[in-house]
């Protein structure tokens, strides 16, 4: 008789133990009841979500997950297999439990407890040491927890403990890349041990976390059985044979390229944002620039046309080629469109501020009341409609503070934040082609040189360097941790590699400031990117 796992790729809310207990419950009772399944496996952690941070020392945890698991013990005819946070006597424990007919068949405690990159486990969970197998369907099936798997050593452990297969429960963040990278390291640890594994993992956002699931089951050997959709919540199953030991072949889905990956991946964090932390819509500063243009798209395939709000900010400088690009992207993607002139906010703070100018000559101040004097007509609009404001700012600006404190960074959720601005350009490209019917950035948006438009024929390489050695020169630098020395020895002009890093090192006060965003790279600027912003760090080697 096979044994049937149902995979419940779940989107659950950080903090909500009732609300989560009851998914878990309602997909184990679908899997059992519609599927026929045996086993229902969830992800890392799924009673809490994933990461609950310091929600994990508050008083009351232990008495919440023992009400989830008294719920919980008393679903009947199916083993779920669940992560949850166990009290022991030597410390709280990132655990997995079997359940079954309110009886536990097995405890694990995840191993390997990384604290790199946005992870920081070690502040709050004690390791595991035991490999801990279970029997079912007279199979011995193995656990482990997410980092477990990247790691040989508790795959053998669960070899050598007898296992027939080895069930993982994930929480593994999404960067771009990042899928294919999983399925290289388990198709491995499969190799090795000559042990199946079913790889569940989350999906979600969760504050600047991407989970993009893609969960998927392999072979002894490393091919794959079942692959999952990204980004979407669902129940797949997979069938193991108990004769041949080997899994049934089950749905595979097509994984995607770099640019729809990291567009779903945008797209599910503004939706999960917004609906998670109760906002009713978004609203967002529509420039007629790429930037904007491509946030507009973004959130109208997050939340639908009805719910999104784009407001034209123009003044003096603001050309007529962006205003009608502007208004052709409202009318394409069929958003509520405004146009509110700053120009009597600026005239305004101008003559307020007149006799403390006195005798100064105009700057950079100037033209940062106009941003300013933007940021405010947004926020007053989230706060009377209980709106959203999306920030614009891509990773490229944001790197060199090429944005305007309480101005364009004025917000709740910078969209584009970990997105440089070479990579905007190619998902603009790709997002049309996704509707070349009705294409919702006018190519000339993507055709025009970049301007913030804050000065007469301002261009934003006035600034900064053309946006593709700006790039490869921040990536090195941000996400390579390559020193200025080693960036000039690859090829870049010695004078433009010191500007580009003394401008990230002295913006950080700016990106502490600045609004949260989805991370799709190596290294955002959040939870796996922290600097002093006073220090006497120099740039070198």
């Amino acid at each position: 008789m096979p044994l049937r796992i149902a995979l419940a790729q779940l989107n659950l809310l950080v903090g909500d133990i009732p609300g989560n207990t009851g998914h878990l419950i309602q997909a184990a009772e679908r899997a059992r009841d519609q599927d026929g399944a045996d086993v229902i496996v969830f992800p890392e952690l799924s009673l809490t979500g994933y990461p609950p941070e310091d929600l994990l020392l508050r008083p009351s945890l232990a008495v919440r997950v023992e009400q989830a698991l008294a719920q919980l013990s008393a679903v009947r005819g199916i083993t779920l297999v669940f992560g949850l946070p166990e009290s022991h006597a030597d410390g709280l424990r990132n655990a997995a439990w079997a359940l079954r007919d309110g009886v536990v068949l097995a405890r694990y405690a995840k191993q390997q407890l990384p604290n790199n990159q946005v992870f920081d486990e070690h502040r709050y969970f004690v390791p595991g040491h035991d490999a801990v197998v279970f029997e079912q369907n007279g199979l011995r099936l193995a656990l482990t927890i997410c980092e477990d798997i990247w790691h040989a050593g508790p795959a053998h452990a669960a070899q050598a403990a007898g296992a027939d297969l080895i069930l993982n429960l994930n929480a593994s963040p999404f960067h771009a890349g990042k899928a294919s990278e999983r399925q290289r390291v388990v198709a491995q640890r499969c190799q090795e041990t000559a042990l199946p594994v079913v790889y569940c993992n989350l999906v979600g956002g969760q504050d600047e976390l991407i989970f993009d699931g893609g969960s998927f089951v392999l072979q002894a050997d490393g091919t794959a059985a079942l692959q999952a959709p990204w980004f979407e919540a669902g129940l797949y199953c997979v069938d193991f044979d108990t004769h041949t030991r080997r899994f049934l072949p089950a749905a595979q889905a097509a994984m995607p390229t770099l640019e729809a990956s990291v567009y779903q991946a945008l797209v599910l964090a503004v939706r999960d944002y917004t609906h998670k932390c109760g906002f009713k819509g978004i609203v967002l500063g529509l420039s007629g620039g790429i930037d904007s243009a491509l946030t507009l798209a973004v959130a109208v395939d997050a939340l639908g046309a009805d719910r999104v709000r784009a407001v034209m900010m123009p003044y003096r400088y603001t050309a007529q080629i962006s205003l009608d690009d502007a208004e052709e992207e409202a009318k394409t993607l069929g958003v509520h469109y405004s146009v509110l002139s700053i120009a009597p906010m600026v005239e305004a703070f101008s003559a307020t501020l007149a006799d403390t100018f006195s005798g100064m000559a105009a700057d950079k101040t100037e033209e940062n009341l106009q941003a300013r004097s933007r940021g405010v007509l947004l926020m007053a609009i989230s706060n009377k409609l209980g709106y959203l404001v999306l920030t614009t700012g891509n990773k490229s600006e944001m790197s060199v503070g090429y944005a305007t404190l309480y101005g364009d960074m004025a917000g709740g959720f910078d969209v584009l934040k970990d997105v440089p601005k070479t990579l905007v350009f190619k998902l603009c490209e790709w997002r049309n082609a996704q509707s070349p019917e009705h294409p919702p950035i006018p190519q000339r948006v993507i055709d025009r040189p970049p301007s913030a438009e804050l000065a007469p024929d301002q261009k934003d390489e006035d600034s900064l360097p053309p946006y593709p050695v700006l790039d490869e020169i921040l990536r090195r630098y941000v996400e390579c941790d390559e020193s200025a020395e080693v960036i000039i020895a690859a090829g870049f002009e010695r004078e433009t590699v010191l500007r580009v890093l003394r401008l990230v090192d002295i913006n950080e006060y700016k990106r502490r400031q600045a609004a949260t965003g989805p991370r799709i790279t190596q290294r955002g600027f959040g939870k796996d990117r922290r600097y002093p912003i006073v220090n006497g760090w120099k740039i070198g080697v």
